[in-house]
């Protein structure tokens, strides 16, 4: 019901600059807790409701200013009460605590309980190993100079008996402290994050209960600065927003045995890996700090999620863990030289340090496994929510795709067969600068016979313009414009000429040196592109689901835009983001950006989430 500090200083009804400390209370549902409060604190004023019901008058937290002895007191749900979300409100109970410089437990019961003990033994296990922390970075923001986790609260347990003697009362020499401490120690419970526990006990022969000897040790701890000293209200808020905040997690109540009192399910990320079933050990909402999910166990291999992850070998002996990925082309190819290269050489494993590390079809016989050679495996866990390293990197097929679909645009567009106009067109994807665009090509620069649809156009090696097979049947050495020693394709007058050294205004520079190597490449490659251009026919869906990388969600799963939620139809095309693999609407998903993570080096399409991230896809 507090909205933010402003609102907990004006509803507490004290100064921003005074300084306070903090006293809760805890015990047992029905053992007087805001009863203790009204009487210690409040003269005997009802400030925390009380009840004569069956039901508990306390729900939640509640908090109350003591002008008196500048402290804000609060009071908590009873233990054991509680039946409706059981986890988190014991866990409430434990912020409480953390941000608290004096605890009374209060007891009823004419004997010490079990209970008491395990409580206050497991809080203070929690509070070390989960609030320290936290509390330590709450300090750090607020700018205090006392931390606030130095140590934990101090503990007066508060016992009223009626029939049996309060503790050390026996024998005087029995200091009952110590006998609480035995006690701890007889059940394995060590309240060691607490800065002192303390026994104060009263006898009630006749109604009402004395409460003067708590308030006399409440305010003789009070006094003590030494271990937590008084801050401002501000402080006190923004320490239990952070431990709110952070601790915040649904808690699986019908999983868990609650074999201690603030189990670590209260406090650790619920997360689960999805191959193995190993728990994330971090604390809850890590994510939002940028920490990833870890876990103490080693994970299994799952085929269905491909959590093998590949790291340069050579990056890893020098003492570097690098990832690498292995994809269709080299970062530095263009797309389609990638593509050629890729019909050629089959795929290639990256190293951002050491370049190209493999490629699978590098000589004739195909290639050693890259396992046994160059990269190293590990089997990463599958954290829910998370893709990561989900990559199908084999992503071949769907680039070929993507490429062919290109292609069959332009084929359409340009309205001839396919087999001449895809190898034409892609002639000029990777032709050298100085090459007349097949587009321009008409007629044969010699005899001036128009070409058909279906006629092959050659360029002459030398002078790059367009002819046909009869005029430019010879071969010859073009070294000067970067084809170096071996005999290429000349026109009539070029081989004619073959003694006159050509006129080029200039070497080729690295990028047309580059362009001559795509070239060569595409010569080698139209075969293989024939494969391609048959494969048109076949029907789209067949060949999309032979080449849908397996993060990809089916086409049949997606029935509706997973952005806008508009239903597919005839007329609204599906389409994958190339990041996260859900399907979109045009509409969602017509950026452009590379996914390196998952293969694709240059610009393909992703959804609107996915362009809004920063950093690498």
């Amino acid at each position: 019901k507090v909205r933010n500090e402003e609102d907990f200083i004006k509803k507490l009804d004290c100064s921003p600059d005074q300084h306070l400390k903090v006293v809760s209370i805890f015990g047992n549902t029905g053992d007087g807790k805001s009863h203790t409060l009204n009487h210690t604190f409040f003269y005997g004023r009802e400030v925390f409701k009380t009840s004569p019901a069956q039901e508990s008058c306390t729900v939640g937290v509640w908090a109350a200013y003591d002008p008196v002895r500048k402290v804000v007191v609060i009071d908590t749900e009873g233990l054991l009460g509680a039946t409706v979300n059981l986890s988190q409100r014991t866990r409430l109970l434990l912020k409480v605590l953390a941000i608290s410089d004096l605890v009374i437990y209060r007891t009823r019961a004419d004997r010490l309980h079990n209970d008491l003990f395990k409580f206050l033994g497991d809080a203070s296990e929690a509070y070390l190993k989960h609030f320290t922390k936290e509390l330590k970075a709450t300090t750090a923001r607020c700018g205090l100079d006392v931390p606030l986790s130095t140590l934990g609260p101090g503990v007066i347990i508060f016992h009223e008996t009626v029939y049996t003697k309060l503790l050390g009362s026996d024998h005087p020499s029995e200091v009952p402290e110590k006998l609480i401490q035995d006690r701890f120690r007889k059940l394995s419970c060590f309240p060691e994050a607490f800065s002192s526990i303390h026994y104060k006990g009263t006898r009630t022969y006749n109604p009402p209960t004395d409460f003067s000897g708590l308030r006399r040790a409440v305010e003789q701890q009070l006094e003590n600065n030494t271990t937590r000293s008084p801050r401002q209200p501000g402080v006190i808020y923004k320490a239990l927003k952070a431990l709110s905040d952070r601790f915040s997690g649904e808690i699986p109540d019908d999983q868990m045995a609650h074999s201690s009192f603030f189990p670590d399910e209260y406090f650790t990320c619920s997360s689960v890996c999805l191959s193995c079933g190993c728990g994330c050990k971090k604390s809850m909402n890590h994510a939002k700090e940028g920490v990833p999910h870890e876990s103490k166990s080693r994970c299994r291999y799952s085929h269905q999620y491909d959590n093998r992850v590949y790291t340069c070998k050579a990056c890893y002996e020098r003492g570097m863990e690098v990832s690498v990925v292995p994809k269709t082309s080299a970062s530095t190819d263009s797309p389609w030289l990638g593509l050629a290269k890729y019909a050629w050489s089959g795929y290639v494993i990256e190293c951002p340090n050491c370049g190209v590390v493999y490629r699978s079809r590098q000589y004739w016989f195909g290639n050693q496994d890259p396992v046994n050679t160059v990269v190293r495996t590990e089997i990463e866990h599958v954290w829910p929510g998370t893709d990561g390293f989900l990559k199908d990197n084999n992503n071949a097929a769907q680039r070929l795709l993507d490429g062919m679909n290109f292609m069959a645009q332009s084929v359409s567009e340009l309205s001839l067969g396919p087999t001449k106009a895809v190898t034409s067109w892609l002639t000029d994807q990777i032709a050298p600068a100085y090459w007349r665009p097949n587009s321009q090509i008409l007629s044969c620069n010699k005899c001036n016979t128009t070409f058909k649809d279906n006629d092959t156009k050659h360029h002459c090696r030398a002078c790059g313009e367009g002819f046909c097979d009869g005029c430019s049947s010879k071969t010859r050495p073009v070294p000067e414009r970067g084809w170096g020693p071996a005999p290429v394709r000349v026109c009539d007058n070029c081989y004619e000429n073959r003694g006159i050294q050509l006129d080029v205004a200039e070497l080729p520079s690295d990028e047309e040196g580059g362009t001559l190597i795509a070239r060569k490449v595409g010569e080698a490659v139209q075969n293989t592109l024939g494969a391609v251009v048959t494969a048109m026919d076949i029907p789209l869906g067949l060949v999309k689901d032979a080449a849908r990388p397996a993060y990809w969600v089916p086409d049949h799963e997606i029935l509706h835009c997973h952005n806008c939620r508009k239903e597919f139809s005839i007329k609204l095309s599906k389409h994958h983001c190339r990041a996260c693999g859900q399907g979109f609407c045009d509409e969602c998903s017509h950026d452009r950006r590379a996914v390196p993570s998952r293969g694709w080096d240059h610009p393909v399409r992703v959804c609107f989430n996915c362009n809004k991230k920063p950093g690498d896809l």
